[in-house]
């Protein structure tokens, strides 16, 4: 693809994947990705904000091949996405200073082996002169790595965020035209990546709130013409309390946890509890987390497997704990052959997570009466829980 014009002397660059379907050897990509880098050339001096990944290097590469100077090349996070390509590009403009945060100079030199030489390290709020054209450098920690920093173009009020307010989608739209598509998308990327940071997020949201910003230009996904779209959901992301709704992760092997969990699901419908099951054998993690953003209430569905959790059971508390949701309740329900530590398991492995443990109810084989009224009163004893604190 072609660099495309976004505004007057500023031009998106970068590379559309539209066959990757995992990020990070981790992360599912359903809709593909972006990787966006910036040309902006001002009256006296040219900037390019960001690179892409080493495999998209050669399209970008050629996108570059009609201009004749870059004075400056910022990168606003170490992250090879967004970094990897900036050796190549001081190749062949070795004049080019590379504009960093201090940290990320020592990450830069340590991921990607750049010549010291070529480092300007900026402090917190600097600006650069273009001429006509004004660039302003704003740390904006843990977003989500410990180095990155937006940076505002002041005449045109236009915030390059790079991984802040980005999302996981390929499309041949430059600016947002599907709100509800692209809303889904960031709310997943958020939650596999920034969830974890929401406090320190909550105050780079501060820090911006300042700033007047017209247009958002990511470092994946699409521009955002209309900014209080991403502002707003990140703000609800961060701020906005946990809803009435309950995250159970669940997997079984012979039926008998399948039944507690379906008995369980009615029994948080009747008590007019939102419950989002996910069957942990074939579920995308992404909407787990995605989930997870929200949800007041974690439950855990498993059985037993050498007297410990299912190791499914298990990722899905690894993953929770790395992710930090603002989740203020836990239960698990599952079903043993003879005995084990499956609640003392999971517990030990959410340290992560301020929770109240709600009695689990583990029965012995096939659940029966005894069983399904357990669980009916820990749906009865979410749903007064989740009134208690006002969740809607």
């Amino acid at each position: 693809m072609k660099a495309r014009k976004i505004k007057e002397h500023i031009y998106w660059m970068g590379s559309v994947d539209w066959d990757s379907r995992l990020f990070d050897s981790l992360i599912p990509l359903p809709d593909g990705t972006s990787y966006n880098a910036y040309f902006i050339e001002g009256s006296e001096k040219t900037v390019l904000l960001d690179t892409v990944d080493p495999p998209m290097a050669q399209e970008f590469m050629e996108q570059l091949e009609g201009i004749t100077k870059i004075d400056y090349i910022v990168s606003q996070h170490a992250e090879q996405d967004h970094s990897g390509t900036i050796l190549q590009v001081l190749e062949k403009y070795p004049d080019a200073k590379l504009i960093s945060t201090p940290k990320a100079k020592g990450m830069l030199i340590d991921l990607l082996k750049i010549p010291e030489e070529f480092f300007i390290a900026v402090e917190d709020g600097e600006t650069l002169s273009l001429g006509d054209k004004t660039l302003k450098f704003i740390y904006t920690p843990w977003v989500h790595w410990p180095e990155t920093m937006v940076t505002y173009l002041e005449e045109d009020k236009i915030l390059f965020s790079c991984d802040f307010f980005g999302s996981h989608i390929a499309t041949t739209d430059l600016l947002v035209t599907d709100e509800g598509r692209v809303y889904e998308a960031a709310k997943r990327y958020f939650a596999e990546i920034m969830m974890p940071f929401r406090n320190v997020i909550k105050k780079n949201l501060e820090k911006l709130a300042s700033y007047e910003i017209e247009m958002i230009a990511p470092g994946h996904g699409q521009i955002f013409p209309h900014p209080a779209l991403i502002i707003d959901a990140y703000r609800d992301w961060t701020l906005g309390t946990p809803r009435n709704t309950v995250v159970l992760p669940h997997v079984s092997m012979h039926e008998s946890t399948k039944r507690m969990v379906d008995h369980f699901v009615a029994a948080l419908v009747d008590q007019g509890v939102q419950v989002e099951p996910f069957n942990l054998a074939v579920t995308d993690i992404g909407k787990l987390a995605m989930a997870l953003v929200d949800a007041a209430t974690i439950v855990v569905g498993t059985p037993t497997v050498l007297a410990g959790p299912h190791p499914y059971a298990a990722y899905a508390a690894f993953l929770a704990n790395a992710l930090r949701p603002n989740t203020k309740f836990l239960s698990v329900i599952g079903s043993y052959g003879w005995g084990g530590k499956t609640v003392e398991t999971l517990a030990g492995m959410i340290p992560n997570l301020k929770v109240e443990v709600l009695a689990p109810v583990l029965c012995k084989g096939v659940p029966s009466g005894d069983a399904y009224k357990a669980l009916d009163d820990l749906a009865a004893a979410i749903a007064q829980k989740h009134k208690e604190h006002s969740f809607t």
